[in-house]
């Protein structure tokens, strides 16, 4: 069996696992269909585990639903988008507009932080809404508009991107910026401001300028107030599924900007994290590698994966290696193994060096990751076949 045509058996069954047992449960279970929004984690007899609930995962699940029928699903997609979103309006936005970092099971407020990383889940979140629930469209746009025009308006940054705190406080972070970057993309998919586009240009530059490492390919996590790599192991620590991650956004982005140097840059990213951040033992990218290459943290989440999975995907789609159809369906395989449980429709999420993987409830976070990566690896296998 060829690669091309391996990856497209793994897609099939990925697709199945969504469709057939992961949306399902996560509705039927995962949402808070008493008090409303979602709950953070199933444990793994698939029962919900209540608790504090963040500002970063509620987005995720409502973008989660917004695919579910890209990917198949014929259940109540939309009815769950509105339960997310109509709970997420009302219980995280704070009255300056921005999105707070926690809130009760009874939607109570529990932190009004509105952290950098927060924002851009709410950005991408609405963006998804808006697509995908047109009557809903006007009001996510003025709303998202409001957040992003507040965040450019309050940074205090002497470069472009921004600062996670106020006052600005070391260490920066490049995270939040590839998710405030990927929610860019996605308002400019759908809307004709040309400021999402424009916010999308700066920080691909401040990217291919100052987080990536020129000579190695790999990208930063940890900086300065001058966007220098923070000092000691901290400004040394490189992430393979946020290479994969960045190299994905930066390869959809070079299309856009006609910029075949970030189409470079991005697959340096992708071959550096494939050949120094995978373990072939357990067939999985692992968390963190330090700038030399040597591994900093062998244990492997879920999430990597999936980012595996998006990065081979478009490359294999955007330079015609086959090399990277065998990427993507090694990357399939290894995402398969986090889904073998008890209960279908969960995942383990922590796999450790020793083969073993952490034994507790399924974080719903990894969700928005887990179909997002089926759904690029069925958008890719489709073009690939016309």
């Amino acid at each position: 069996m060829n690669a091309f045509a391996d990856a497209a058996r793994l897609r099939d069954r990925l697709k199945t696992w969504a469709t057939e047992a992961a949306y399902p449960l996560w509705w039927r279970v995962g949402a808070d269909h008493a008090k409303g929004g979602f709950f953070e984690k199933l444990d793994q007899e698939g029962a919900p585990v209540d608790g504090p609930r963040r500002g970063r995962v509620l987005p995720r699940q409502i973008y989660s639903f917004a695919i579910a029928g890209d990917l198949g699903w014929n259940g109540p997609w939309r009815e769950a988008v509105e339960h997310g979103l109509s709970f997420y309006l009302a219980r995280y936005r704070r009255p300056d507009g921005l999105f707070r970092a926690l809130v009760g099971p009874n939607g109570e407020s529990l932190d009004e932080t509105a952290d950098l990383y927060d924002q851009a889940f709410a950005l991408f979140a609405l963006a998804a809404a808006a697509k995908a629930a047109p009557a809903r469209a006007d009001e996510a746009r003025a709303i998202a508009v409001a957040v992003r025009d507040k965040l450019v308006a309050e940074r205090k940054h002497s470069m472009a991107g921004f600062h996670q705190t106020n006052p600005p406080t070391a260490p920066l972070q490049s995270n939040p910026h590839m998710h405030l970057f990927e929610a860019m993309l996605a308002w400019n998919e759908i809307d004709a401001d040309p400021a999402w586009r424009a916010l999308a240009d700066e920080i691909a530059q401040l990217a291919l300028s100052r987080f990536i490492h020129g000579q190695s390919g790999q990208i930063r996590e940890f900086f300065d107030l001058d966007w220098n790599p923070a000092p000691g192991v901290e400004g040394r620590i490189c992430e393979p599924g946020h290479q994969f991650e960045w190299g994905w956004l930066l390869l959809r982005w070079s299309k856009l900007a006609g910029r075949a140097d970030a189409e470079a840059a991005a697959l340096k990213m992708i071959d550096a994290a494939e050949t120094h951040g995978t373990d072939l033992a357990r067939g999985v990218a692992i968390n963190a590698l330090l700038d030399d290459f040597s591994i900093h943290d062998a244990s492997a989440r879920l999430w990597p994966q999936t980012e595996r999975i998006k990065a081979a995907v478009l490359a294999a789609e955007l330079t015609g290696e086959p090399r990277y159809w065998d990427m993507a369906a090694a990357a399939a395989e290894g995402l398969l193994a986090y889904l073998r449980t008890p209960v279908p429709g969960l995942w383990r999420d922590k796999y450790l060096p020793d083969e073993t993987f952490v034994e507790e409830p399924a974080p719903a976070s990894s969700f928005y990751h887990i179909v997002l990566g089926i759904l690029e690896m069925d958008r890719a296998i489709e073009a690939g076949r016309t």
